[in-house]
């Protein structure tokens, strides 16, 4: 669990490979600039931890791209405070930025395998979710919406209606959708039954799992 002064300056790349790429909210990559990405991967990719590429990890996953990542979170505009829903937990990576941001996390991981890993883990690293849950992302948390904000790490083939559902007004749900190929997709909840819906180009995740393993 070592974060040496040599990850710290490959960070300090990173976040600058970033911001060439367009990511501008500082909050964002100040966060990827304190995250010890490396003890997110298996030791094998520990080396590729600082590039900007996404890289497998247990239950036939992956850990996102960082830009991905930061896009993703820019996407989101949370506030210190919030309350947001991620669904896929995955490594915890983009659970950790989120944390390190300040927001209040609830975050639900489909594979029993990643689940028991991850809740573990991030502890360790002093990240602490208000619930991380085994279950199926397409259901969302009911007993806690509504959200601030509700982030989607695996692509979607289709909008779940609950997520849209449990978002407050004026919160966004970022989520990447389509088959093979995602389009980066923003809903802002506008009114209790009008959803505004902008596109941010493609992307590619693994799919997001609904009730079965």
């Amino acid at each position: 669990m070592k974060d040496t002064f040599t990850h710290k300056g490959m960070r300090k790349k990173l976040v600058g490979v970033l911001e060439k790429k367009g990511i501008l909210d500082k909050n964002v990559l100040a966060a990827i600039g304190r995250i010890p990405r490396h003890l997110f991967m298996d030791s094998g990719f520990v080396g590729h931890a600082y590039v900007d590429k996404a890289f497998p990890i247990a239950a036939d996953q992956t850990i996102s791209q960082p830009y991905t990542v930061a896009r993703q979170t820019e996407l989101l505009e949370v506030k210190k405070g919030d309350k947001i829903l991620e669904i896929g937990t995955g490594s915890g990576y983009q659970a950790a930025v989120l944390l390190e941001m300040g927001v209040r996390l609830y975050t639900i991981e489909r594979q029993n395998e990643l689940f028991k890993k991850t809740k573990l883990f991030l502890p360790k690293l002093g990240y602490k979710p208000k619930r991380l849950i085994f279950g199926d992302g397409y259901i969302g948390l009911a007993d806690e919406a509504p959200f601030d904000g509700i982030i989607v790490t695996a692509g979607a083939p289709y909008v779940p209606q609950p997520l849209l559902a449990q978002l407050k007004i004026g919160a966004k749900l970022v989520i990447p959708v389509g088959e093979n190929v995602q389009i980066m997709t923003v809903f802002t909840r506008k009114s209790e039954k009008e959803f505004e819906k902008e596109e941010f180009g493609e992307f590619r995740f693994v799919p997001l799992l609904e009730d079965k393993n």
